[in-house]
């Protein structure tokens, strides 16, 4: 019997959440952007992630963007909602509207600006488990959140039977390495950063949760398959086309850089909400010139 943890893998796409210039969401395109992944051969949708700008949604907001991506998907692929938050009580109620929603799974960033201890995290994570019956996956991005996931609270929650998957953002293949070995068998470990991830799975990760393949889905796509048959050299030879796109669309805090190039691209309005800013006119060239690198202009 294939379970969502079997699903977990190959090109995970943390889909942009699009917005119209006046900043309200952009329900018809976010629409066919999630139609456009999938037939490019997206394996998984990560909605409402850091991506999905999830921090500066509504919590009514965050709810309706995760059903309307489970309807709008309607079973073709998993689907991972960003339910996760620094009050564990709201990532709770997030939670359980995201299994209302009928997704697969849930994705839970570490809690960020509160710095809890380890053992705060592994409570924190721990109450959620209990709280929602519904697959979680861990997500460690302490370049964002500043507080770190060790390894050790890592082990630890893995023997909760409904944590199934980390997101190892943190770009350390040394320490990703040791991660695998260590919870293999209870947890699937996937990469959350572009540059590294082929590396990643070339050590035991079933996949990557991607900003790149937002914009390339199709070669990202490629690029999983080969790499999870073992194919590496046909995976780094596709990987080298886009490569300096894992680079250029951080250029600036992302979503900024992705979003401006899904507006390049004619697939997305230019709508952004504060603090955070359509991307600075003295990086608009180097976007463009990745695109054209790419060929995706």
């Amino acid at each position: 019997m294939t379970t969502i943890q079997d699903r977990l893998q190959g090109s995970m796409t943390a889909i942009v959440t699009p917005m119209h210039s006046y900043g309200e969401v952009d329900w018809q395109s976010l629409a066919n952007l999630i139609d456009w992944q999938i037939e490019q051969g997206t394996d998984v949708l990560v909605t409402v992630g850091t991506t999905g700008e999830s921090a500066t949604l509504s919590m009514q907001e965050h709810a309706d963007v995760m059903a309307f991506s489970v309807k709008q998907v309607n079973g073709r692929v998993p689907v991972i909602a960003g339910t996760g938050a620094n009050n564990t009580a709201e990532a709770i109620e997030l939670t359980q509207d995201a299994k209302r929603a009928g997704a697969d799974a849930v994705l839970l960033v570490a809690p960020y600006y509160n710095k809890p201890t380890q053992e705060g995290l592994y409570q924190h994570y721990k109450k959620i488990a209990e709280s929602v019956d519904i697959p979680q996956v861990l997500y460690n991005v302490p370049g964002r959140t500043v507080i770190d996931i060790q390894q050790s609270t890592v082990e630890r929650l893995a023997d909760i039977d409904n944590i199934v998957a980390i997101k190892d953002a943190t770009g350390d293949l040394e320490r990703g390495a040791k991660l695998i070995e260590a919870v293999q068998g209870r947890l699937t470990v996937l990469s959350g950063d572009d540059a590294t991830a082929i590396e990643l799975v070339r050590l035991g990760a079933k996949g990557n949760i991607s900003v790149t393949a937002n914009i390339a889905p199709k070669i990202m796509s490629q690029i999983f398959a080969h790499a999870l048959k073992g194919e590496f050299d046909q995976a780094n030879a596709l990987n080298q086309q886009i490569a300096h796109l894992h680079q250029d669309l951080f250029i600036e805090s992302s979503p900024m850089p992705v979003k401006y190039a899904l507006y390049k691209m004619g697939r997305i309005e230019q709508g952004i909400r504060l603090p955070l800013t359509w991307l600075s006119s003295q990086y608009h060239s180097v976007i463009d010139d990745a695109l054209a690198k790419a060929n995706l202009i």
